[in-house]
């Protein structure tokens, strides 16, 4: 750890008893403590005794990167900066959706958005999953165009000639009510419109169906 990234003026995050962690700048630091004054006006400073490296609070991320769409791309990635990171592009970008690497984030707005349209899988399919927004469609087009690939001649120079021929998962798990069987129905809904059967709500409604039984099963 390189403690001069902790001298007077350094932005952490502290933690709060209502809203579990907030913003920080150090005032003082000296051999065993630092003494953090809270961004939030009246807030009263903090002082943070230093036994061992682990007591020394979470780094903020420069301003330039908060509201990445991939976490993997910020310079801290600990769990302050992921659920401010999450809140920054849900509560300003209205974005629900967030990559972590390969994992895509999704936070329930409890509401109806405009995402999920034919216009909007048309925009994702044939897409890397790197070079558009984070979405559950990017997702389901990633899985879907490695179960399709097909090499009439085998290839072994190919990058994912491993992957070829063979069957694709994607885990979709959450809290209760975190929005697991919408994820699912949209992924069939984009799964179906690329295999040409746009319209067929037969798939979406055996996943609707099939719910009570995901729930009991937790």
């Amino acid at each position: 750890m390189a403690l001069d990234l902790y001298a007077k003026g350094a932005k952490v995050w502290i933690r709060h008893p209502d809203i579990v962690w907030e913003e920080g700048e150090v005032v003082e630091r000296s051999e065993n403590k630092l003494v953090v004054k809270p961004v939030e006006e009246g807030e009263d400073e903090q002082t943070i005794v230093i036994k061992t490296k682990e007591d020394y609070p979470p780094l903020k991320n420069p301003d330039i990167l908060i509201g990445e769409n991939d976490l993997t791309s910020l310079s801290y990635l600990h769990e302050p900066a992921v659920l401010h990171n999450l809140e920054v592009r849900f509560t300003q970008q209205n974005a629900i959706y967030t990559y972590c690497g390969i994992v895509l984030v999704a936070i329930n707005p409890y509401a109806r958005l405009p995402i999920y349209g034919s216009d909007v899988i048309q925009v994702y399919n044939g897409q890397n999953i790197t070079s558009v927004d984070p979405h559950v469609y990017a997702v389901a087009e990633q899985a879907y165009r490695q179960m399709a690939r097909n090499f009439a001649v085998p290839r072994t120079d190919h990058p994912y000639h491993m992957r070829d021929k063979l069957n694709q998962s994607v885990i979709i798990s959450g809290e209760s009510g975190a929005g697991k069987t919408v994820s699912a129905k949209f992924s069939m809904r984009y799964f179906a419109s690329v295999g040409g059967a746009e319209g067929d709500t037969r798939i979406e409604d055996k996943v609707l169906a099939s719910n009570p039984v995901m729930e009991a099963l937790g």
